[in-house]
């Protein structure tokens, strides 16, 4: 046993050490490197902070009396204490009734250690809620003044950690401590250069390590937090400072001329002008797809600014000049979508386009892969069916990406891996702070549609009932337009407690009898869904009734209501895109929000949609409730999972890692200078195993 072997601590036994791993802690590096979720100031006497929430009363007392107190369902004990300001506070404490007999007493401890005269540190929630510091508290931890491992646990700004049944934090701090007091704090490497610890007043890394554990202060905690959040942004913003680089050097081999015979007649069918933001756009992707080097371009912009048709130029662009494209979608129903879409405006232009899902037959897969292959197909749709290692192209020199959040890294990187060198186009209309954009998409550049089509109609977003909603709905459609009706499950779950579209469909019916109703959700097949699609489409339908499905690609400009049940259930992105369903006519269009639950983030949601329909400030705020794992489709390779950084809370230290990044890398590249040796080899060890990041050889 190793003396960074977690089995190096008195308790951690081979069942313990177990539990441990769950956690992805197997050394004591790894225990120290697992930071608290949160903390609780148990400290007397506090005035309001981040971390002595109402809800939380914390006091020592002495002990004036304590006794079983007979009860049916459950087994209770109470004990009166009186703190240092003579108030008596009465505490409980409940356990479930066994039933059949005990083998011990159920209260054998705490009669124990509540006897007459006792002193006790108590920390607990006050039976009544309203009152600040109640005279009757339920109890969640107690310790004994006596106990000399109270001091971590009480009297302090007191960790809390993240853990898995069959540990607590009572035994996870009592574990930290003692791993703090061995060689191995003391043999924490400095990866950080002297000059940036310096520049920034940084604390070193064993006292960083130190304070985010067990803070003397909040101002020490304060510090900790910076040292460890700037450390985990310098190193992220690095890795991909030197992607940029790397990808910037790079020959794509081939080039792109404007013939314009696609793009000219494309534009003349299109029925419409692009905008000044979209021609600008445009403008930025043909440059780079010109340019010697592989594109790699982030396409932002909100719901319906017009992304697809600016992708479609670039992938025309391709085909002008022999080259092959591929959009890759999120779900079967987005890439059927997009086909419909590419279907209309290509018409008359005599472009080959297919479709590729898990839901393409057999004989149809087979000619498509055959076709691809051959280079007949110049432009091809799909999902996650077009990395598989079946598809094969003849000279594929496109690649679009819809909704790249929804990707993982890894996914991207597959497609990018069917040709040798590929220009690559993501779009997202969830936008991304810039700040975010030039730390954490270091090898992207970035493109932004930043105004909306004219004649788009600011959509009216309100949170009501059932029943008002229903009746705007019924409104609506005597009045000719047409609604959607959207719930968050297919079919009821007896661990959700949430509307189900198939079950309230049958409801609907009678609640609309006058009225075409459809259904539409991701269980059915292609041939269902494109059925349903287009009798909406053509008005063959009044209201359609589905799940998130029709979140992005539905274009249907007589639809005027969206109805959201269990709103509280949708992310902000969700609720937004759900909402950019309607508006796209001539016509007033509603957005009606129907909660059922309105929890204190979920009302946050539905307020902020509410009050705005700015896709940025929507992202932004809903980047800082999901985190950036989640928005930026990097969760799946776990590279924004950041322990001590927060991007929102931290922006001055992610402003300081960014200057400093570019300072370094600008003053040596490759990093092999002595003072960088160590914080390059924690880049090697976090990143250069993640092949579509860097390469530090």
């Amino acid at each position: 046993m190793t003396k960074n072997s977690l089995q190096y601590l008195k308790g951690v036994g081979p069942a313990k050490a177990k539990l441990f791993e769950k956690l992805e802690i197997s050394t004591l590096t790894d225990l120290l490197h697992y930071y608290p979720r949160t903390y609780q100031d148990r400290r007397l006497n506090q005035p309001p902070n981040d971390y002595n929430s109402s809800q939380l009363t914390v006091f020592k007392g002495r002990v004036l009396n304590g006794r079983e107190v007979p009860a049916r369902s459950v087994l209770i004990f109470k004990a009166v204490l009186e703190d240092e300001k003579g108030r008596q506070i009465e505490c409980t404490w409940f356990k479930k009734r066994m039933f059949g007999r005990f083998r011990f007493d159920p209260f054998y401890q705490l009669k124990k250690d509540f006897k007459i005269n006792a002193e006790v540190w108590v920390i607990g929630r006050p039976e009544n809620r309203n009152n600040f510091f109640g005279d009757k508290i339920n109890v969640d931890e107690y310790y004994p003044i006596s106990d000399p491992q109270c001091a971590l646990h009480a009297g302090r700004i007191t960790p809390v950690y993240a853990l898995t049944e069959g540990l607590t934090n009572k035994q996870f701090r009592q574990f930290m401590h003692e791993a703090l007091q061995t060689d191995t704090l003391n043999k924490e490497p400095e990866i950080l250069p002297p000059s940036l610890l310096q520049k920034r007043k940084l604390l070193g890394s064993a006292q960083a390590l130190k304070g985010i554990h067990f803070p003397g202060s909040l101002t020490e905690l304060d510090a900790a937090k910076a040292r460890l959040a700037y450390e985990e942004f310098l190193l992220l913003a690095t890795a991909w400072g030197i992607k940029r680089t790397q990808t910037k050097v790079l020959e794509k081999g081939y080039r792109y001329t404007l013939k314009r015979t696609l793009l000219t007649p494309f534009r003349q069918n299109l029925g419409f002008d692009f905008t000044n933001s979209q021609k600008h756009v445009i403008n930025e992707i043909f440059r780079d797809l010109q340019s010697p080097r592989p594109m790699n371009r982030l396409l932002q912009g909100d719901v319906g600014s017009g992304k697809t048709v600016v992708a479609l130029s670039a992938m025309l662009l391709a085909a002008e000049n022999g080259y092959q494209s591929a959009l890759m979608a999120p779900t079967e129903i987005l890439a059927e979508q997009h086909f419909i879409t590419f279907g209309k405006l290509l018409k008359s232009l005599g472009v080959k386009t297919a479709i590729l899902t898990s839901s393409t037959k057999a004989a149809a897969k087979k000619k498509i892969l055959k076709e691809l292959a051959e280079g007949k197909i110049q432009i091809i749709v799909g999902t996650h069916s077009l990395i598989q290692d079946d598809v094969q192209f003849a000279n594929l020199r496109l690649a679009v990406i819809d909704e790249q959040h929804r990707f993982g890294v890894r996914q991207r990187s597959l497609l990018k891996e069917k040709t040798a060198k590929l220009d690559l186009l993501t779009m997202t209309a969830t936008p991304i702070p810039r700040t975010l954009a030039l730390a954490f998409y270091g090898d992207l550049e970035v493109s932004t549609i930043s105004e909306l089509p004219p004649g788009r109609q600011p959509i009216k977003t309100e949170s009501a009932t059932e029943k008002l909603a229903f009746m705007r709905v019924a409104q609506e459609v005597q009045n000719g337009r047409q609604a959607y009706i959207v719930y968050p499950l297919i079919e009821e779950s007896e661990k959700i407690s949430a509307k189900a579209v198939s079950e309230e469909f049958e409801k609907l019916k009678t609640v609309f009898p006058q009225f075409k109703l459809a259904m539409l959700h991701g269980q059915m097949s292609q041939e269902e869904k494109e059925a349903v699609m287009a009798d909406f489409a053509a008005h063959k339908t009044d209201i359609l009734v589905a799940t998130p499905v029709i979140e992005v690609g539905i274009d249907v400009k007589n639809a005027t209501v969206m109805v959201i049940e269990n709103a509280e259930r949708f992310g902000l992105a969700s609720l937004h895109q759900l909402r950019g369903r309607v508006g796209r006519g001539e016509h007033e269009s509603y957005c009606i929000l129907v909660p059922q639950h309105t929890g204190s983030v979920a009302k946050e949601r539905v307020d902020i949609i509410c009050r705005t329909s700015d896709g940025f400030k929507i992202g932004e705020r809903d980047m800082q409730l999901r985190g950036p794992g989640e928005i930026l489709g990097t969760r799946q390779s776990g590279e924004l999972e950041f322990k001590a950084g927060d991007f929102f809370k931290d922006r001055d230290i992610l402003t300081w890692a960014i200057q400093d990044r570019d300072e370094l890398l600008s003053q040596d590249p490759s990093l092999s200078q002595p003072q960088h040796a160590l914080f390059k080899a924690r880049l090697i060890e976090l990143y250069e195993k993640n092949w579509h990041l860097i390469d530090l050889s």
